[in-house]
Protein backbone atom coordinates (compact mmCIF):
# COMPACT_ATOMS: atom_id res chain seq x y z
CA UNK A 1 0.00 0.00 0.00
CA UNK A 2 2.81 2.01 1.22
CA UNK A 3 4.53 1.72 -2.50
CA UNK A 4 1.29 2.63 -4.32
CA UNK A 5 0.84 5.75 -2.38
CA UNK A 6 5.01 6.45 -2.99
CA UNK A 7 4.12 5.54 -6.26
CA UNK A 8 1.18 7.90 -6.67
CA UNK A 9 2.72 11.14 -5.39
CA UNK A 10 5.83 10.57 -7.41
CA UNK A 11 3.41 10.23 -10.43
CA UNK A 12 1.82 14.10 -9.33
CA UNK A 13 4.98 15.45 -8.79
CA UNK A 14 6.13 14.82 -12.30
CA UNK A 15 2.97 15.83 -13.34
CA UNK A 16 3.25 19.57 -11.64
CA UNK A 17 6.70 19.55 -12.76
CA UNK A 18 6.04 19.28 -16.18
CA UNK A 19 3.21 21.87 -16.06
CA UNK A 20 5.51 24.03 -14.31
CA UNK A 21 7.76 23.85 -17.20
CA UNK A 22 5.54 24.20 -19.75
CA UNK A 23 4.04 27.67 -18.02
CA UNK A 24 7.35 28.91 -17.95
CA UNK A 25 8.37 28.09 -21.64
CA UNK A 26 10.06 31.33 -22.61
CA UNK A 27 9.16 32.81 -26.35
CA UNK A 28 11.84 34.16 -28.44
CA UNK A 29 10.92 37.69 -30.20
CA UNK A 30 13.61 37.98 -33.11
CA UNK A 31 14.43 41.72 -33.29
CA UNK A 32 16.92 43.89 -35.64
CA UNK A 33 19.79 44.70 -33.42
CA UNK A 34 20.26 47.56 -35.14
CA UNK A 35 16.84 49.78 -35.61
CA UNK A 36 16.33 52.46 -33.22
CA UNK A 37 14.40 53.19 -31.59
CA UNK A 38 12.03 50.48 -31.84
CA UNK A 39 14.99 47.79 -31.53
CA UNK A 40 18.40 47.65 -31.09
CA UNK A 41 21.35 45.86 -29.06
CA UNK A 42 22.64 48.94 -25.58
CA UNK A 43 26.12 49.68 -25.38
CA UNK A 44 25.74 47.04 -22.59
CA UNK A 45 24.54 44.57 -24.86
CA UNK A 46 20.94 44.83 -23.71
CA UNK A 47 18.27 44.18 -26.37
CA UNK A 48 16.18 48.13 -26.00
CA UNK A 49 14.08 50.05 -27.95
CA UNK A 50 9.78 51.03 -28.26
CA UNK A 51 9.41 47.48 -28.84
CA UNK A 52 11.12 45.23 -26.43
CA UNK A 53 9.90 47.57 -23.60
CA UNK A 54 6.43 46.66 -25.35
CA UNK A 55 6.93 43.46 -25.42
CA UNK A 56 7.52 42.91 -22.26
CA UNK A 57 4.46 44.62 -20.76
CA UNK A 58 2.51 42.47 -23.03
CA UNK A 59 4.36 39.30 -21.68
CA UNK A 60 3.89 40.64 -18.20
CA UNK A 61 0.01 41.22 -18.57
CA UNK A 62 -0.24 38.06 -20.58
CA UNK A 63 1.54 35.77 -18.55
CA UNK A 64 4.21 34.38 -20.68
CA UNK A 65 7.98 35.19 -20.72
CA UNK A 66 10.06 36.42 -23.34
CA UNK A 67 13.23 36.92 -24.47
CA UNK A 68 14.66 39.37 -27.42
CA UNK A 69 17.03 37.76 -29.86
CA UNK A 70 19.11 39.64 -32.48
CA UNK A 71 18.55 38.28 -35.87
CA UNK A 72 20.17 39.08 -39.46
CA UNK A 73 17.26 41.07 -41.19
CA UNK A 74 17.72 39.41 -44.17
CA UNK A 75 16.87 36.32 -42.57
CA UNK A 76 14.49 36.60 -39.96
CA UNK A 77 11.44 35.62 -41.67
CA UNK A 78 13.19 32.25 -42.54
CA UNK A 79 14.19 32.24 -38.91
CA UNK A 80 10.85 32.36 -37.45
CA UNK A 81 9.32 29.54 -40.29
CA UNK A 82 12.42 27.09 -39.07
CA UNK A 83 11.17 27.83 -35.42
CA UNK A 84 14.36 29.47 -34.27
CA UNK A 85 12.23 32.15 -32.78
CA UNK A 86 8.94 32.14 -32.00
CA UNK A 87 7.68 36.06 -33.52
CA UNK A 88 9.13 39.36 -34.75
CA UNK A 89 8.09 42.72 -33.22
CA UNK A 90 10.93 44.84 -34.34
CA UNK A 91 9.70 47.70 -36.63
CA UNK A 92 8.29 45.03 -39.50
CA UNK A 93 6.34 46.90 -41.95
CA UNK A 94 3.34 44.72 -43.22
CA UNK A 95 3.06 43.89 -46.70
CA UNK A 96 1.35 41.59 -49.01
CA UNK A 97 4.56 39.79 -49.73
CA UNK A 98 5.43 38.90 -46.10
CA UNK A 99 1.50 38.17 -44.85
CA UNK A 100 1.74 35.11 -47.40
CA UNK A 101 4.21 33.66 -45.23
CA UNK A 102 3.27 34.92 -42.06
CA UNK A 103 0.52 36.45 -39.67
CA UNK A 104 0.62 39.94 -38.73
CA UNK A 105 -1.39 41.09 -35.55
CA UNK A 106 -3.47 44.22 -36.48
CA UNK A 107 -1.05 47.44 -36.78
CA UNK A 108 0.59 48.95 -33.94
CA UNK A 109 2.53 52.31 -35.70
CA UNK A 110 2.66 53.71 -39.20
CA UNK A 111 6.14 55.22 -40.30
CA UNK A 112 6.66 57.41 -43.50
CA UNK A 113 9.74 57.19 -45.18
CA UNK A 114 12.52 59.42 -45.69
CA UNK A 115 15.49 60.78 -47.01
CA UNK A 116 18.50 61.74 -45.37
CA UNK A 117 21.68 63.44 -46.20
CA UNK A 118 24.82 65.59 -44.86
CA UNK A 119 23.70 68.11 -42.92
CA UNK A 120 25.83 70.73 -45.39
CA UNK A 121 24.65 68.90 -48.47
CA UNK A 122 22.25 71.47 -51.10
CA UNK A 123 20.38 68.25 -52.38
CA UNK A 124 16.96 68.29 -52.61
CA UNK A 125 14.15 65.51 -52.11
CA UNK A 126 12.85 65.95 -55.76
CA UNK A 127 16.53 66.13 -57.13
CA UNK A 128 17.16 62.63 -56.07
CA UNK A 129 15.07 60.39 -58.94
CA UNK A 130 17.22 62.32 -62.06
CA UNK A 131 20.53 62.44 -60.60
CA UNK A 132 23.62 60.20 -60.68
CA UNK A 133 24.01 59.81 -57.17
CA UNK A 134 24.12 56.58 -54.46
CA UNK A 135 21.20 55.98 -52.45
CA UNK A 136 22.18 53.89 -49.15
CA UNK A 137 19.20 51.37 -48.28
CA UNK A 138 19.05 48.67 -45.56
CA UNK A 139 18.68 45.31 -47.48
CA UNK A 140 15.57 43.06 -46.85
CA UNK A 141 13.34 45.78 -45.95
CA UNK A 142 9.91 47.07 -47.42
CA UNK A 143 11.54 50.46 -48.42
CA UNK A 144 14.37 48.92 -50.80
CA UNK A 145 12.01 46.55 -51.74
CA UNK A 146 9.68 49.77 -53.19
CA UNK A 147 12.92 51.84 -54.29
CA UNK A 148 14.25 49.10 -56.40
CA UNK A 149 10.82 48.49 -58.14
CA UNK A 150 10.44 52.21 -58.75
CA UNK A 151 13.45 52.75 -60.17
CA UNK A 152 12.89 50.09 -62.49
CA UNK A 153 9.63 51.23 -63.62
CA UNK A 154 10.71 54.89 -64.00
CA UNK A 155 14.08 54.97 -65.22
CA UNK A 156 15.56 57.08 -62.19
CA UNK A 157 19.26 57.52 -62.41
CA UNK A 158 20.54 56.74 -59.28
CA UNK A 159 22.35 53.82 -57.73
CA UNK A 160 20.91 52.31 -54.97
CA UNK A 161 23.46 50.51 -52.62
CA UNK A 162 22.50 47.79 -49.47
CA UNK A 163 23.59 47.55 -45.65
CA UNK A 164 22.77 45.23 -43.27
CA UNK A 165 21.22 48.37 -41.21
CA UNK A 166 19.93 51.92 -41.48
CA UNK A 167 23.05 53.19 -38.83
CA UNK A 168 25.47 51.38 -41.38
CA UNK A 169 23.99 53.87 -44.48
CA UNK A 170 24.59 56.55 -42.30
CA UNK A 171 27.95 56.31 -41.59
CA UNK A 172 28.92 55.96 -45.31
CA UNK A 173 26.64 58.93 -45.81
CA UNK A 174 28.52 60.95 -42.49
CA UNK A 175 31.89 59.58 -44.55
CA UNK A 176 31.22 60.65 -47.82
CA UNK A 177 30.79 57.24 -49.52
CA UNK A 178 26.95 57.86 -50.96
CA UNK A 179 25.60 61.08 -51.18
CA UNK A 180 21.46 59.96 -49.67
CA UNK A 181 20.43 57.33 -47.27
CA UNK A 182 16.47 56.07 -47.49
CA UNK A 183 14.61 54.74 -44.61
CA UNK A 184 11.75 54.96 -41.86
CA UNK A 185 11.36 58.09 -40.48
CA UNK A 186 12.50 56.43 -36.50
CA UNK A 187 16.05 55.75 -37.32
CA UNK A 188 16.13 58.68 -39.42
CA UNK A 189 15.67 60.90 -36.97
CA UNK A 190 17.69 58.88 -34.46
CA UNK A 191 20.39 59.98 -36.55
CA UNK A 192 19.48 63.62 -37.40
CA UNK A 193 19.71 63.52 -33.35
CA UNK A 194 23.23 62.10 -33.23
CA UNK A 195 24.84 62.98 -36.12
CA UNK A 196 25.52 65.85 -38.96
CA UNK A 197 23.02 64.31 -41.23
CA UNK A 198 19.15 66.44 -42.13
CA UNK A 199 16.00 64.79 -43.36
CA UNK A 200 15.11 66.22 -46.34
CA UNK A 201 12.15 64.18 -47.92
CA UNK A 202 9.46 61.66 -48.06
CA UNK A 203 9.18 58.42 -50.53
CA UNK A 204 6.79 55.66 -51.18
CA UNK A 205 3.94 54.86 -49.18
CA UNK A 206 2.98 55.35 -45.31
CA UNK A 207 3.90 52.14 -43.85
CA UNK A 208 2.10 50.30 -41.03
CA UNK A 209 4.03 47.78 -38.42
CA UNK A 210 2.82 44.92 -36.82
CA UNK A 211 3.86 41.48 -35.04
CA UNK A 212 4.77 38.48 -37.27
CA UNK A 213 3.92 34.88 -36.05
CA UNK A 214 4.11 31.67 -38.19
CA UNK A 215 0.90 30.74 -39.67
CA UNK A 216 -0.53 28.08 -37.32
CA UNK A 217 0.34 30.05 -33.94
CA UNK A 218 -3.08 31.52 -34.03
CA UNK A 219 -2.95 31.82 -29.92
CA UNK A 220 -0.04 33.34 -29.91
CA UNK A 221 -1.39 35.58 -32.44
CA UNK A 222 -4.72 36.27 -30.33
CA UNK A 223 -2.59 36.74 -27.69
CA UNK A 224 -0.61 39.64 -29.08
CA UNK A 225 -3.29 41.10 -30.73
CA UNK A 226 -4.76 41.43 -27.20
CA UNK A 227 -1.74 42.39 -25.61
CA UNK A 228 -1.50 45.41 -28.18
CA UNK A 229 -5.01 46.22 -27.37
CA UNK A 230 -4.46 46.76 -23.85
CA UNK A 231 -0.81 48.05 -23.92
CA UNK A 232 -2.37 51.00 -26.43
CA UNK A 233 -5.54 51.75 -23.68
CA UNK A 234 -2.59 52.33 -20.72
CA UNK A 235 -1.48 55.00 -19.66
CA UNK A 236 2.13 53.17 -20.21
CA UNK A 237 2.36 53.69 -24.45
CA UNK A 238 2.24 56.88 -23.83
CA UNK A 239 5.54 56.89 -21.53
CA UNK A 240 6.58 54.59 -24.25
CA UNK A 241 6.03 57.01 -26.93
CA UNK A 242 7.60 60.00 -24.66
CA UNK A 243 10.20 57.64 -23.57
CA UNK A 244 11.51 56.21 -27.35
CA UNK A 245 9.88 58.11 -29.80
CA UNK A 246 9.62 62.30 -28.73
CA UNK A 247 12.61 62.54 -27.38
Amino acid sequence: MLKRVAFLIACLVCMVAGNVLAAEKVLINGIDANYPPFAYVDQSGKPSGFDVDAVDWIAAKMGFKVKHMPVDWDGIIPNLLAKKIDFICSGMTITKERAEKVNFTAPYWEVKNVFVTKKDSALKAEEIYGKNVTVGMQAGTSEAKWMAEEKEKQGWKFTIKYYDSAPMAIEDLVNGRIEVAGMNYPPARDAEKKKPVKIIGTFGEVEEFGAAVRKEDKDLLDKLNKGFEMLRADPYWEQLIAKHLNK
